[in-house]
């Protein structure tokens, strides 16, 4: 591998993606890749404090403005000094939660606007896109028994998570760019097995 690549699993609360982020890089791992696992908000020291500032619970009068633009700002470290890099080394990055995250919760749920998130998203990375996204499906409802409640963003309202839900079905479905929808309501081992089958194709470019 010359060029690595750049893989994000995403959902909404209690999807899994921690789960099946840690099966899919043992997986590869096995196969020879060099595995580079992250997250978002966080990922880089800088981007790590700011992630402490958006999930704080006791945090509870910030604008939805503020909140994207954390998001933005944290994204735009995490690109420029872990994902690009490791890219760069032939690595293949898996990240937990990316741009379609924002899109989802600040865009639609928060009702910012998508094609605006998006596009902030995108020129805080420059142009940094997935070359394949894993979308978990899991109702709100299910995604909810999963949760400790612990941060800001899991302790916003169950309307709010449907909404996040529904957007990140609609993104899958619109998009043009290679992923894959998955029932996660499904056991871990099926939820897997469907993931690799959908990412082989990528793996054998």
């Amino acid at each position: 591998m010359t060029t690595g690549i750049f893989i994000a699993i995403e959902g909404g609360e209690g999807a899994g993606k921690s789960t099946q982020t840690k099966r899919l890089s043992a997986h590869l791992e096995a196969l020879g890749y060099e595995v580079v696992v992250t997250r978002e908000p966080g990922g880089t020291p800088t981007a790590e404090k700011i992630r402490n500032i958006l999930l704080d619970p006791e945090i509870d009068n910030m604008p939805d403005e503020t909140e994207a633009l954390l998001f933005a700002a944290s994204r735009a470290d995490h690109a420029h000094n872990k994902i690009r890099p490791a890219l760069e080394r032939g690595a293949v990055v898996l990240c937990d939660r990316y741009i379609d995250s924002s899109v989802a919760y600040q865009g639609a749920a928060r009702g910012l606007g998508v094609d605006r998130i998006r596009a902030l998203s995108e020129w805080a990375t420059g142009q940094l896109l997935p070359d394949f996204t894993i979308y978990l499906d899991v109702p709100a409802e299910a995604g909810g028994e999963r949760m400790d409640g612990t941060d800001r963003m899991e302790i916003q309202s169950r309307e709010f998570h449907v909404q996040v839900q529904q957007a990140f079905r609609d993104i899958a479905q619109s998009s043009t760019r290679p992923n894959v929808l998955v029932d996660a309501t499904l056991s871990i081992e099926e939820v897997t097995e469907k993931i690799l089958e959908a990412l082989q194709s990528v793996l054998d470019k």
